[in-house]
């Protein structure tokens, strides 16, 4: 009976020194050293991904953090579903219509939020109400975008169906200039761009409840380092905490300029228009999931699938 209690104790401590040691390792995992790349389409909506960066947020917190260049956010979704990157920023729309497609990624933070994009016009535009956008040529970067879905469903309720032209950014205020278009749907920093040129703001309420960019991660990379991805994301509340303190002030301005190449006096007119964060909009994302099913773009609103198990609780859930 003394030798069955020995061995039984002997197993005992075996195991507890085993898990232990399991223990110590995953903490220790949780602490080493990680490599993350981040494929990026260059904007001013990615500035807490280029603050963290030359801060060194994310040394600090013993991340290597590669950004390579992508030239468009589907490119950069590409990059990151291919195995090429680990993460990326982009429009929710994108990001919920891939995963809904079957792409391997998850959402594990918000970026900023309400979506900035409105629409701009010429001074002696006629467009004033909903009702007047009917039969008008608009400028938008695509019919999937969350601002022109906003814009879409709003002048639609309101009798004003406007004709879409696909044009993002410098080519929509070209086109403006041109009187090509009756009007653009921007974001920063093409709205302070074209408001410095002299066009104005109309119906800027449309997209003004909308959830804005988000950052997705490779469900690969998720499952094999999840603390490394956390701590990630808290160099990005460093960050945000960083610009919101001073939106416009000299080292955030320079970052900005360095990373976007956009032009300084539109920098400073309109960054106090980004809010940063990194709370999940659940809500409004899966109300832009609908609206992707309403124009048959998916079949199917992934609803809560869109989001990283491992963030619930941290930056979305309870």
């Amino acid at each position: 009976m003394r030798k069955l209690t020995t061995l039984a104790t002997g197993i005992t401590v075996a195991a507890a020194l085993v898990a232990g040691l399991a223990g110590g390792a995953t903490a220790k995992k949780a602490e080493e050293p990680a490599t993350i790349i981040v494929a990026d389409a260059k904007t001013t909506h990615h500035l807490n991904l280029y603050v963290a960066q030359e801060l060194g947020l994310f040394k600090k917190r013993g991340l290597n953090v590669t950004i390579v260049d992508a030239k468009e956010l589907a490119a950069a979704r590409d990059l990151v579903v291919s195995g090429k990157a680990d993460v990326f920023w982009a429009c929710p729309t994108l990001a919920i219509a891939a995963i809904a497609n079957g792409a391997p990624l998850k959402i594990i933070s918000q970026v900023k939020t309400p979506c900035t994009s409105v629409l701009l016009v010429p001074k002696n535009s006629p467009i004033k109400a909903w009702k007047d956008l009917k039969g008008k040529h608009i400028a938008g970067i695509s019919p999937t975008c969350e601002a022109v879905i906003a814009y879409e469903k709003k002048a639609r309720e309101n009798g004003g169906e406007f004709i879409l032209e696909k044009l993002a950014g410098g080519p929509a205020i070209a086109a403006l200039e041109a009187g090509k278009v009756d009007g653009a749907i921007l974001e920063e920093p093409h709205v302070s761009i074209a408001e410095l040129k002299g066009f104005k703001v109309v119906l800027r309420e449309a997209a003004s409840q909308v959830p804005c960019r988000t950052i997705n991660a490779r469900t690969a990379y998720l499952k094999e380092n999840p603390a490394a991805l956390k701590r990630f994301v808290e160099a990005i509340q460093e960050a945000n905490a960083y610009i919101l303190k001073d939106p416009t002030g000299k080292k955030v301005v320079e970052i900005a300029v360095k990373y976007t190449g956009a032009p300084e006096d539109a920098i400073r007119h309109g960054n106090n228009r980004l809010k940063f964060t990194t709370r999940v909009q659940e809500k409004g994302l899966k109300a832009l999931g609908d609206e992707l099913v309403a124009q048959k773009n998916i079949s199917e609103n992934p609803g809560d699938k869109l989001f990283a198990a491992e963030f619930k609780g941290i930056t979305w859930g309870k």
